[in-house]
């Protein structure tokens, strides 16, 4: 790569680069990262912000989805057209019914209904529409900017300027295999701003690999007709939810096929699979889509295999299995499970949290060190011993608000909060060792 960099301009000119990249789209780069990270964890978030949502398990089996479509229907008779039941992947959690087309938000870019259901009782828990709570609020600013299908096109292009703005980084911190050692040496005793400097490179070789790969897939992900015309897999950049438009031939009659023998048909070719979503006909000549995953697909949040089944005659219309897709099919299936970090479990998706927030601390103490250079703000002497001790007592102002909550709050929050205070309380009492 530095060969690569060096045959196009000089080392001065990618400085620049590097330099009007972060001055200009620094801050940019730092919001995209902190609404990806967020966007992680965005159902947890949403039940913890949200405690209706969490439901307490008692025993009993889940409903028959004829049931909870009829619930979903008789709490919104006005609603006409599809539904699709997305079902809870955890025993905690809650059915959503999706209505993609509500008249509230009729106009706008993408702004669903989403109904949660409680799939043990059929209880309509709380109706919400899209980009109306805090978590599809944040993941709206992270894909579109909160600006439709323009803002896409910018993230688009945020995307591959922060692949730049990486690779100059590489660039420019690749010291030569004889001084590899030492750039990767921290030094805490020469200053504040050569601390700040030796770790914005630190931090930024640590987080460059990860930030390509965001920036290559967010990229994909915003602007997909690109890369699925390369390959021909349209519609699967997202996970490929509607497939294509499959209809029924069969004659209309008085006994329509049910939501459970649709699923037990569809199972019947996948039989060790997952229900992820149960979507409603559309008309006459609509047919049931039954979205499964099978267990070796890395798509958890949008998994592709689907049948799709006639609602008169019960016959299967159509099937989409990823384990015929092509190569090129397979790649660009792959983009949301990496984009998201669910292609490696939560060991992943903690790992690409934690790398949505570089952008900001690479912005800072790039900002910082350039101010410094230009004379704006001065150097200073860091007192170690005196910064340990704001530490400990933020940290136990931190736990005794983190106890306090647990007090107070909800039976799940509180569970989590309890959690979170003995693993900080752990690792606070090591580090003070």
């Amino acid at each position: 790569m530095p060969q690569f960099f060096s045959g196009i301009l000089t080392r001065s000119a990618w400085i620049k680069v590097h330099l009007y990249l972060a001055l200009s789209l620094g801050l940019v780069f730092a919001l995209m990262g902190l609404t990806g990270s967020l966007s992680v964890y965005r159902d947890e978030l949403d039940e913890l912000f949200n405690p209706q949502l969490y439901i307490e398990q008692t025993g009993q089996p889940a409903l028959p989805p004829d049931k909870i479509i009829a619930a979903v229907r008789a709490a919104q008779p006005e609603r006409y057209g599809v539904w699709t039941l997305e079902m809870p992947r955890t025993a905690h959690g809650a059915l959503i019914a999706w209505f993609e087309k509500p008249r509230e938000t009729i106009g706008e870019f993408y702004a669903p209904l989403m109904v949660a259901v409680n799939p043990y009782t059929g209880e309509i828990l709380d109706s919400r529409l899209w980009g109306r709570t805090f978590t599809t609020w944040i993941l709206d600013l992270h894909t579109q900017l909160q600006m439709d299908g323009l803002g896409r096109k910018l993230v688009a292009i945020t995307a591959v300027f922060l692949m730049l703005s990486v690779g100059s980084g590489l660039y420019l911190w690749w010291p030569g295999w004889r001084r590899l050692p030492a750039a990767l040496v921290v030094r805490h005793d020469a200053g504040l701003m050569r601390l700040l400097f030796d770790l914005h490179r630190l931090l930024g070789l640590l987080s460059a690999g990860v930030l390509l790969l965001l920036a290559f897939t967010g990229f994909h992900l915003a602007y997909p007709p690109l890369l699925e015309t390369l390959t021909a897999s349209t519609g699967m950049g997202h996970g490929g939810d509607e497939g294509p438009n499959v209809h029924s031939s069969a004659v209309p009659n008085n006994r329509p096929v049910s939501l459970a023998e649709a699923v037990l048909i569809a199972r019947g070719l996948f039989p060790s699979s997952d229900v992820r979503r149960i979507t409603t006909p559309l008309g006459e000549t609509g047919t049931y889509r039954i979205n499964l995953r099978q267990h070796h697909e890395i798509n958890q949040h949008h998994p592709l295999t689907t049948v799709w089944i006639d609602r008169w005659s019960g016959q299967i219309r159509d099937v989409r299995n990823p384990v015929k897709f092509s190569a090129g099919q397979t790649f660009t299936s792959w983009l949301w499970p990496l984009h998201t970090g669910e292609a490696f479990g939560g060991n992943g998706r903690l790992i690409w949290c934690l790398t949505g927030l570089t952008p900001l601390l690479l912005f800072i103490s790039g900002v910082c060190h350039w101010l410094y250079r230009h004379g704006v703000i001065k150097d200073r002497v860091l007192n170690w011993a005196d910064g340990r001790r704001k530490m400990v007592a933020t940290a136990s102002r931190l736990y005794a608000g983190l106890a306090q909550i647990a007090r107070l709050a909800e039976p799940h929050i509180r569970s989590k909060t309890l959690l979170i205070y003995n693993k900080l309380l752990s690792f606070w009492a090591e580090f003070k060792k």
